[in-house]
């Protein structure tokens, strides 16, 4: 009787150290989703789409905006354009302050070919210094430090 009770006992004691541990780990990968989703708040906020517009002049001209509606700046912005010649190009900007639409010349030959305002790919430092990149489609990824 007593061999029974202790072996009851030590199972119990393996069964609530399992299910600690088990609960313990669901609370770090709450955690883990929960920073991410801090780390993304910002760059969430970033978009970047090519339009035309009209210049004081009164010339079409196609150009990047690219659109901070966040409450802190963005670095190292880069437009990827598509490649020429086996080179990747980029169109670099810079920074982008907080609430700000930026606008950049697009290549001019682009005009002949657009139709109406689309999404461009977008590469960016959020202000805690992670990179983000934002497909055509509005996917949006973090590039890990290489």
């Amino acid at each position: 009787m007593t061999a029974a009770a202790e072996t009851f006992s030590a199972v119990g004691t393996v069964g609530a150290f399992v299910i600690g541990f088990v609960l313990l780990r669901r609370e770090h990968r709450r955690e883990a989703e929960r920073a991410e989703d801090e780390h993304r708040t910002q760059a969430a906020r970033i978009s970047a789409w090519l339009e035309v517009h009209r210049k004081p002049d009164g010339v079409r001209e196609l150009a990047f905006h690219i659109h901070n509606a966040s409450d802190m700046p963005i670095y190292e912005v880069e437009l990827p354009l598509a490649e020429s010649d086996s080179e990747a190009q980029a169109e670099f900007v810079g920074l982008v302050p907080p609430g700000q639409t930026i606008r950049k010349p697009a290549p001019p030959e682009w005009l002949r070919t657009y139709v109406e305002p689309e999404p461009v790919q977008i590469e960016f430092l959020d202000s805690a210094g992670r990179r983000w990149s934002r497909n055509e489609q509005g996917s949006l990824t973090r590039i890990d430090a290489k």
